[in-house]
């Protein structure tokens, strides 16, 4: 949908040979998997209907997401890109899927339904969401393809991400030309450009702040809404995307 050449070191799916559009029937054929595993290893189990509605509700999270990312994307819109759009957009296009729904799973079937502790879980791993989706924002221009899999396109792409939004609240008027007349560019001269001006704003500096700051965060949140739920998940997730490189 962006653009992308490479996914955790493969080409993407639509990059092979013989492939292209049909890439658009395949995953329709994968999310029709989903259901049908869930019928097949589940349906005689009381859980059977929460994994429908949740895996069902998710989807359609996800889809928003992807759609947000998409519609934020255009080149020469920089003044839409507000600290909002961001967080609206990890919220349904990564944390949903990536840190609520195995959670949520696991929970429903160790027999978990109920609301308040589905919440207080939401409120941790939507949080780890966000925290995550902006490392791989950072890890897009930052990271090194050869571990991240992944050759990064944000800024060919336009895309409302955690360090052009950041760059936005802290640069100068006359840097904000500059980065109007580059950002969204393909030319390897303006991508260049954007990545001297992130480094004059020391974005690497702020970024390792927020990191920091958002792992403290998490903390607070386990010790406050996981009275009930086993702490070691969700201080293990944490753990793990912490100061990641990939």
């Amino acid at each position: 949908m962006d653009g992308s050449v490479t996914r955790r070191g493969q080409p993407c799916w639509y990059k092979k040979d013989g492939i292209g559009l049909d890439a658009i029937n395949d995953a329709f054929l994968l999310e029709a998997s989903i259901y049908r595993l869930l019928r097949k290893y589940c349906r005689d189990q009381p859980y059977y209907v929460n994994l429908l509605e949740l895996f069902a509700e998710t989807s359609f999270q996800t889809e928003l997401g992807q759609t947000l990312d998409l519609i934020s994307a255009p080149p020469g819109h920089l003044k839409e890109k507000s600290i909002h759009h961001p967080r609206a957009i990890v919220k349904y296009k990564t944390a949903f899927y990536s840190f609520y729904l195995p959670v949520a799973a696991a929970m429903y079937m160790a027999g978990i339904t109920s609301e308040e502790e589905h919440n207080n879980a939401k409120h941790i791993l939507l949080e780890m969401g966000e925290f995550f989706q902006i490392q791989d924002d950072y890890l897009d221009c930052y990271g090194d393809p050869a571990v991240t899999g992944k050759i990064g396109t944000d800024i060919q792409d336009s895309k409302c991400s955690w360090l052009v939004v950041t760059a936005l609240e802290v640069m100068t008027p006359e840097q904000r030309v500059e980065l109007e007349a580059c950002y969204g560019r393909h030319d390897e001269a303006s991508v260049e450009k954007v990545k001297t001006l992130y480094n004059t704003l020391q974005m690497p500096k702020l970024y390792r702040k927020y990191e920091d700051e958002s792992y403290e965060r998490l903390q607070k949140l386990i010790a406050r809404h996981a009275e009930n739920l086993p702490h070691a998940v969700f201080l293990n997730f944490a753990k793990k995307i912490y100061r990641r490189n990939k």
